[in-house]
């Protein structure tokens, strides 16, 4: 691919050109596996298709850029700049997105499996049916996201702020939610079953036909009070 050649052969003065020059470019369905990309400018640059697995992305500028259906298996987004980045049906199963800022991205149906999330930066993202199984989201932000139907089984959520976040129908069983924040959450038809809320924050939470830890089902329409945050399984 041309785009490969630009970063691999061009001299270092080249270089800042090619780096100038790859805004808003087109890398999809390039191979760009195992590469490290940390030296480019890529905001705004579209990578759907794109294999970037193994790939080093961390630090990087790409906010707005498009992943869709890109595979980032075991990528290293650490600290990178997704603001408003289009993860739709990406693959980061096992990726390091250690600290990153995806406020705002488009995740739906993005694979987040295993992927370490500690401390990113996720508010207002669109991670609805979003799979975040085994994934690790201690100390994330997620204020107001939406995690319709998204997949938190066996997720570390521990200390996360989830402060206003639509969980409707999100599966949150075996999740270790200890010291999380969920003021405001929506947790209508949610399952918890198994899940630890122990020290998490629960005021002003909303159950409406949701599992409940101990396995009872929360039928009618509730909004919990600060006397009841204190839940562990």
């Amino acid at each position: 691919m041309w785009q490969q050649n630009l970063i691999l052969e061009t001299s270092p003065v080249e270089q800042k050109i090619t780096e100038k020059l790859l805004k808003w470019s087109d890398f999809s369905g390039t191979d760009l596996s195992g590469m490290d990309l940390r030296s480019l400018y890529l905001k705004g640059i579209n990578l759907i298709g794109t294999n970037l697995s193994n790939s080093n992305l961390s630090g990087l500028l790409l906010n707005e850029s498009n992943f869709s259906g890109s595979n980032l298996v075991a990528a290293n987004l650490r600290e990178a700049d997704c603001r408003e980045a289009n993860f739709f049906e990406a693959n980061l199963v096992d990726a390091d997105l250690t600290k990153i800022n995806l406020c705002g991205g488009f995740m739906w149906k993005v694979k987040l499996g295993r992927a370490n999330l500690f401390a990113a930066s996720l508010c207002e993202a669109d991670l609805s049916e979003a799979d975040l199984s085994q994934s690790n989201l201690a100390e994330a932000s997620l204020i107001g996201a939406n995690l319709v139907r998204a997949n938190l089984m066996r997720a570390n959520l521990g200390g996360a702020r989830l402060v206003e976040a639509n969980l409707t129908q999100a599966n949150l069983l075996g999740a270790d939610l200890r010291g999380a924040s969920l003021c405001g959450a929506d947790l209508s038809e949610a399952n918890l079953f198994g899940a630890n809320l122990w020290g998490a924050n629960l005021t002003d939470v909303k159950l409406h036909n949701t599992i409940m830890p101990d396995g009872t089902v929360e039928q009618g329409e509730q909004i919990l009070c600060p006397a009841l945050i204190n839940m562990s399984r």
